[in-house]
């Protein structure tokens, strides 16, 4: 627990400088596969010399490091998502579903680990956060645009949000007026 907590406080210290420097996708991205490959890696590791704490100590050091950098940075997007009406329910929703996450993921760890041993624990453990990996980069594309151009047919033109144009550019927001992703309304 004190290594994964030194990595992940590493990482949330160091985040407000990276994140002024770089867009949060790949900084999410970038934690997630560090914490595939050190899962990989710890498993690889283990095959090839076995089980060490200075070994083990280093992943969940590395393992803390990624799950900072994927889970600091959602609080922006998930801001960026919604009014400000909406937020408290859209972060409850998200603390509901990441511990819905933790509440299949944790007793399947220690099934794996008990059944099957800790190589293939660690495999299975880094194939399901591989595969959450390529569903969110499926969900979220790398040209996902903060503002989006777009259209109302919908509405009237002398409604207020369309300020007299019918064609504008903002940042979207899920919302009565936008009720779905798109570029076009």
């Amino acid at each position: 627990m004190f290594a994964f907590g030194a990595g992940s406080m590493t990482a949330a210290l160091a985040l407000p400088r990276v994140l002024d420097a770089l867009p949060d996708r790949p900084v999410m991205f970038g934690g997630a596969l560090l914490m595939v490959a050190t899962l990989l890696g710890l498993g690889m590791t283990v095959l090839v010399a076995g089980l060490g704490w200075s070994i083990l100590l280093a992943a969940w050091l590395l393992v803390g490091l990624g799950y900072s950098a994927v889970l600091t940075p959602s609080g922006r997007l998930l801001r960026r998502s919604a009014h400000a009406g909406d937020r408290p329910a859209l972060f409850a929703a998200q603390f509901a579903l990441s511990h819905a996450c933790w509440l299949v993921t944790y007793p399947l760890s220690g099934w794996m680990l008990t059944v099957y041993g800790v190589i293939p624990a660690l495999a299975g453990l880094a194939l399901l956060a591989g595969i959450g990996m390529l569903i969110a980069l499926k969900l979220w594309p790398a040209n996902d645009p903060v503002e989006v151009e777009h259209t109302h047919d919908n509405l009237p033109l002398d409604h207020p949000h369309l300020q007299g144009h019918r064609r504008h550019s903002h940042a979207l927001i899920i919302d009565e007026s936008h009720p779905r992703w798109a570029t076009h309304f």
